[in-house]
C-alpha cells in the first residue's frame, strides 16, 4: 500500500535530468559507406579478409578473375584512415592461393589454412603470419595429414584449428569432413564424416561447433543449420594421437605455369614441403592425395534443422548472403545482388538458443542502391562489421565497374541494432560464463557475487541484511494515467531537492548504500558531493515503483533477466530503458534493447515504441511501429495502445507509408501477410471476397507498388 512521507520531511527527491544529462535523441542510425585509397586491391576473388584488431583489416592471396593471376600478397586496410597497403613480409613466405581461410589466432597472428593454387592443386599446408614482425613461419605438423581442400570453413577454439567440409579431389568433389589441428602439440586429428558444404560459414559457440550457408554437393544453396555436440565426445577434448608422416606423400617441386580457371586437371602432382621451402610467388605446396574411403561419422550428437519459411527467414536463393556468429547469434547480411530487389536485402539473425529468426534490418536502412560487396569481417567482440565492396557503376573518370573490388567499406555497428556483443552473452549451461562488465567498470573478473547480493536486496535492517537507505518510487496508481507521463514527460524541478511532505509514495525499498555507490555513477556522483541524500539516507525516484524495483535489483545482480518479481513484464524492461538513457548507463541500455527487441509482443509492442521515442532509440522505435502495423487490429485493442495520449497516437499512425490502406483479414489472405507474414507471400490465390473483413491490417504502400507490379507482370502469387 502507499504510505505518506509526512512523518519525514527529508526525503531527497532525485532530480529526472542528472548532472551529465540525458543521452541525446538521434535521428535514425544507418551506417555510411567510406571510400578508401592507396594501394587498393584490383579484383581479388576468393581471398582471405579477416579482421585483426587496432582497427586493421588484412586481406591475403585471391585470384585476379580478369586477369587470372593467383596472389600470395598481404595487404592491410587501416580503418582509421581508409588507407590500403602493401606489407612487406619475410620467411617461409606460402606460395599462391585462393579459397584458404585465415583465422586470427592468439590476438597477432594469422592461422592460413589450405586453398588452391595456380595448378588447380588443394593444398593442405598451415602456415602462420605474425602480424607484429611480418613475418611468416611453417609450423613442423604431424598426424594424419587431411586432404587438400579450398572454400572450406575453419575457426580456432580452444587452442584447435577446426576445419569443416569444402572441395577437394581431382574431380573436384564436397567433402564432408570434419579434423582439427592441436594448436599445442601441432597433431593433426583423424577425419570424420560430418556434413557436405563449401563457401558455408562455421563457428563455435555453446560446446558445439555449427555450420550454415554454402553450397551442397548438388551445388544448391541450402538454409539448413547442422552443429555437433563437442562435449559429449572425448576425441575432442584430449590431443589427436599422432604417427609418422604420411606416406603418400613425396618431395618434389612444381614448375609454374599459367592457370586455367576451370579446366580440368588430370593427375596432380602432391607435394609437400619442409619448414623452409617456399619462396615468394613459388609453386611450393603441401598436398594431400585425394582418396574418397568412406570417413566414420563425427563422435558427438549431431543435429540439423531445416527452416522451411516464416515471415523472417531469408531466402538463400537470392541475393549475395555473409552468414556471421556474434552474441549467440547467427547473423546473415543479405546483400544487394543480381538475383535480388533491393528491397529484399535485409539483416537477419537467428537466436542459437530458440532457433527463431527475426528481422534486425531492411535493406535500405542499411544499404545504399549501386554498390556490391564481396566480403565481411567481423571483430572479435561481435560489435562491429565491416563490409568491404565497390560500386557497380562506372566512374566519371571512365573505368569499368568492379576495378576497384575492395575501394569502399560499409562499417556497421551492431549494438545499434540490439546486439549486445560476445562479451555481453554467456554461452548456455555456464559454459565459459563471465561476469559482463559494468557501467562503472570495463571489465570484471568477479563471478557469482550478483547472486550472493540479490538474496540481501530489498530486506528489513533489522533482518541482518545490513540495508542501511530507502529509495521509494511513485504509487501503484500512477501506472494507471492515461498518458503514461510517469515516466516519460519530465515534471519535477531540478531545484526541488526535497519530497512534499503530503506526498504519497510506494513501499520503502531497502538497499545499501554501498552498492548504489559502486554501481550506480549518477549516485555515487550525487554522494561524493554530499548532497542531501547523504544526511537523509531517503531517497525518492519520480519513477513507477516496479521500474524503481527493477532499477535497484539490476544494481544488485547486473541482469534484467525475467523474474517472478522483478522485470516480469516488458512494461518494465521499458521503463529501466528510459532511466538507462536519463542516468547515462550504456551497458544497461544495451540489455534493455536486447531484450524488448527479442520478446516484442502484442500486449507490449505500443509501450515499447513510446518510451524507445521517449529515449532516444530509433531503431528499436522503428521495430516496434513495423510491429504494431504489421498487427495493427490486435495492437489497438490493448491497454498499452489505450494509455497512449492522443499525440502519440497521432505520431504511431503517421508512421505508416503515405500510400498505405488498411486490408481486411479475407483480402489480406489472398496476397498473402496474413498473421504477420509478408505482403505477397503465402497468400491463398482465391479471388477478393467482398465481404465484410474481420482482421484488418496494415499494407505499406512499397508492398502495394511491389504486389501491383508482379500481377502486371502476370506473376502468380502462390
Amino acid at each position: 500500500m502507499p504510505v505518506s512521507a509526512s512523518s519525514s520531511n527529508n526525503t531527497y527527491l532525485l532530480p529526472v535530468s542528472p548532472t551529465k544529462g540525458r543521452r541525446a535523441s538521434s535521428d535514425a542510425y544507418k551506417p555510411k559507406i567510406a571510400s578508401t585509397c592507396g594501394q587498393r586491391p584490383a579484383c581479388l576473388v576468393n581471398a582471405s579478409v579477416t579482421y585483426c584488431g587496432n582497427n586493421q583489416i588484412y586481406a591475403f592471396g585471391g585470384f585476379d578473375q580478369y586477369t587470372d593471376e593467383v596472389y600470395n600478397h598481404v595487404l592491410k586496410l587501416d580503418l582509421d584512415t581508409l588507407q590500403w597497403s602493401l606489407v612487406d613480409n619475410y620467411g617461409d613466405i606460402p606460395g599462391v592461393r585462393m579459397g584458404h581461410t585465415a583465422c586470427l589466432w592468439q590476438g597477432d597472428k594469422l592461422l592460413i589454412y589450405g586453398g588452391e593454387n595456380e595448378h588447380r592443386e588443394y593444398l593442405s599446408d598451415v602456415v602462420i603470419f605474425d602480424l607484429k614482425t611480418a613475418h611468416w613461419t611453417q609450423p613442423d605438423i604431424r598426424g594424419h595429414i587431411p586432404k587438400g581442400r579450398a572454400r572450406h570453413a575453419a575457426a580456432v577454439y580452444d587452442d584447435k584449428l577446426y576445419v569443416v567440409g569444402g572441395l577437394a579431389g581431382t574431380e573436384t568433389y564436397t567433402l564432408d569432413e570434419i579434423c582439427y589441428l592441436d594448436l599445442k602439440t601441432w597433431a593433426w586429428s583423424r577425419s570424420w564424416s560430418f556434413v557436405g558444404r563449401f563457401d558455408h560459414s562455421t563457428w563455435v559457440w555453446g560446446g558445439r561447433i555449427w555450420v550454415f550457408g554454402g553450397l551442397g554437393p548438388d551445388m544448391e544453396r541450402t538454409g539448413e543449420l547442422w552443429w555437433l555436440d563437442l562435449k559429449s565426445s572425448p576425441a575432442f577434448k584430449s590431443a589427436p594421437v599422432h604417427g609418422p608422416k604420411d606416406s603418400s606423400t613425396a618431395s618434389s617441386r612444381v614448375a609454374q605455369s599459367p592457370r586455367s580457371p576451370y579446366a580440368p586437371f588430370n593427375h596432380p602432382q602432391h607435394v609437400i614441403t619442409g619448414s623452409t621451402g617456399y619462396t615468394a610467388n613459388s609453386s611450393s605446396v603441401q598436398v594431400r592425395a585425394s582418396s574418397m574411403t568412406p570417413k566414420p561419422i563425427a563422435p558427438g550428437d549431431i543435429s540439423s534443422i531445416r527452416f522451411v519459411s516464416g515471415p523472417n527467414v531469408p531466402s538463400q536463393a537470392l541475393g549475395t548472403h555473409y552468414p556471421v556468429y556474434s552474441s549467440g547469434t547467427l547473423l546473415d547480411f543479405v546483400t544487394p545482388a543480381g538475383t535480388i530487389r533491393p528491397s529484399e536485402c535485409n539483416l537477419s539473425s537467428l537466436e542459437l538458443d530458440s532457433f527463431r529468426w527475426r528481422r534486425l534490418a531492411e535493406g535500405p536502412e542499411i544499404f545504399d542502391p549501386g554498390y556490391r560487396w564481396h566480403y565481411c569481417a567481423m571483430n572479435e567482440d561481435g560489435t562491429k562489421a565491416w563490409l568491404l565492396g565497390c560500386a557497380t557503376e562506372s566512374p566519371e573518370n571512365g573505368a569499368g565497374a568492379f576495378e576497384a573490388y575492395l575501394s569502399d567499406v560499409l562499417p556497421i555497428d551492431l549494438r545499434r541494432f540490439g546486439l549486445l556483443g560476445n562479451g555481453f552473452s554467456p554461452e548456455p549451461n555456464g559454459e565459459g560464463r563471465k561476469m559482463p562488465a559494468s557501467d562503472t567498470h570495463a571489465t570484471s573478473n568477479v563471478s557469482g557475487l550478483g547472486a550472493d547480493l540479490a538474496a540481501m536486496f530489498d530486506q528489513m535492517p533489522e533482518s541482518g541484511s545490513g540495508t542501511d537507505f530507502i529509495v521509494t518510487g511513485e504509487r501503484y496508481e500512477s501506472a494507471d494515467d492515461d498518458s503514461m507521463s510517469a515516466i516519460s514527460i519530465p515534471t519535477i524541478s531540478e531545484q526541488q531537492q526535497f519530497l512534499a511532505s503530503n506526498a504519497l509514495t510506494s513501499a520503502p525499498i531497502h538497499v545499501h548504500k554501498l552498492i548504489l555507490q559502486a554501481r550506480w555513477p549518477h549516485f555515487n556522483r550525487v554522494y561524493a558531493s554530499q548532497m542531501a541524500e547523504f544526511h537523509t539516507r531517503k531517497m525518492h525516484i519520480p519513477e513507477p515503483y516496479s521500474v524503481v524495483r527493477a532499477f535497484l535489483y539490476y544494481l544488485y545482480t547486473d541482469s534484467i533477466t525475467k523474474h517472478p518479481e522483478y522485470c516480469a513484464s516488458l512494461g518494465d524492461v521499458a521503463g529501466l530503458l528510459v532511466m538507462a538513457n536519463i542516468y547515462d548507463m550504456p551497458k544497461l541500455r544495451l540489455l534493455c534493447i536486447h531484450r524488448l527487441s527479442r520478446e516484442l509482443d502484442v500486449e507490449h509492442s505500443a509501450v515499447v515504441w513510446e518510451r524507445a521515442g521517449t529515449a532516444g532509440e530509433e531503431w528499436l522505435r522503428r521495430r516496434a511501429a513495423t510491429f504494431c502495423l504489421t498487427h495493427w487490429g490486435r495492437i489497438v485493442r490493448t491497454d498499452g495502445f489505450k494509455k497512449l495520449s492522443r499525440q502519440c497516437i497521432t505520431e504511431l499512425c503517421e508512421a505508416i507509408d503515405i500510400e498505405g490502406r488498411v486490408i481486411g483479414g479475407e483480402e489480406l489472405e489472398v496476397i498473402g501477410g496474413l498473421g504477420g507474414g509478408k505482403i505477397g507471400v503465402g497468400g491463398s490465390g482465391r479471388g477478393f471476397s467482398t465481404g465484410k473483413a474481420n482482421t484488418p491490417a496494415i499494407q505499406l504502400g512499397e508492398e502495394m507498388e511491389e504486389v501491383e507490379a508482379e500481377e502486371d507482370e502476370g506473376m502468380e502469387l502462390n
